[in-house]
């Protein structure tokens, strides 16, 4: 009996966590975005000016990222044992596949960032001359706003479309989901805040199902 209590107890913590952790996610990942774009030219062939005047914000960013990953894969995991029995295989390895990817992907897109930093403090003339902060600044470039964006679009499509079938957030959120993963899969990278849509969506994901949470159980029992 105090198993099955305690059982209890955890399912119903797994919102409020999913809820954390989609905002945490979204809150840092939107910073690292917003620092790194307002330091680092959109143009993937720039001459690395930006590393002697703006360093310092990147840092922060790259500081976060990890952070956010970690809040990530949380949400995903919660999100799923939300989906709970009626979790439908084929989508569900889709929507795992291109979450854990897409995570992977920008850990590299971190860590190659972070390099070429290291890289400049270090020996700054090497490394323009060398041609390294050209080779890795379009590796990031393309890991970003083509492989990532990529695979943060088939996340959206395949987390909307369980969620159609679970309902584990309105249609119309998935609907939303739908449209902007268009986007970001027809995107090639030339909209520069473009990867601001996918944390902006598991925010509005994750408020939803706080708020949705917080609602008095009689309240449910009345809309339903």
């Amino acid at each position: 009996m105090v198993e099955v209590k305690a059982v209890t107890h955890n399912r119903l913590k797994t919102p409020h966590a999913a809820a954390l952790a989609g905002i945490v996610f979204s809150v840092l990942f939107i910073i690292s975005l917003v620092l790194i774009r307002l330091a680092v030219p959109g143009d993937p062939q720039d001459t690395g000016a930006w590393l002697a005047r703006d360093a310092r914000p990147v840092n922060l960013a790259l500081y976060l990222l990890p952070f956010a990953g970690i809040a990530f894969l949380w949400f995903i995991g919660v999100l799923r044992d939300r989906m709970g029995s009626h979790e439908d295989r084929f989508f569900a390895t889709v929507f795992l596949g291109s979450g854990f990817l897409f995570l992977a992907l920008l850990f590299v897109a971190g860590a190659v960032s972070a390099g070429i930093m290291i890289g400049y403090t270090a020996t700054p003339g090497k490394l323009m001359e060398s041609g390294l902060y050209a080779f890795g600044r379009a590796i990031v470039y393309q890991i970003v706003n083509v492989y990532a964006l990529k695979m943060a679009g088939v996340f959206m499509i395949s987390a909307s479309t369980v969620a159609i079938r679970t309902k584990i957030f309105p249609r119309w959120m998935a609907f939303l989901g739908y449209a902007l993963a268009l986007l970001l899969l027809l995107s090639v990278g030339y909209l520069f805040w473009m990867p601001l849509v996918f944390p902006l969506w598991v925010l509005l994901i994750s408020v939803y199902i706080l708020f949705a949470n917080l609602e008095p159980k009689s309240a449910r029992g009345h809309n339903a």
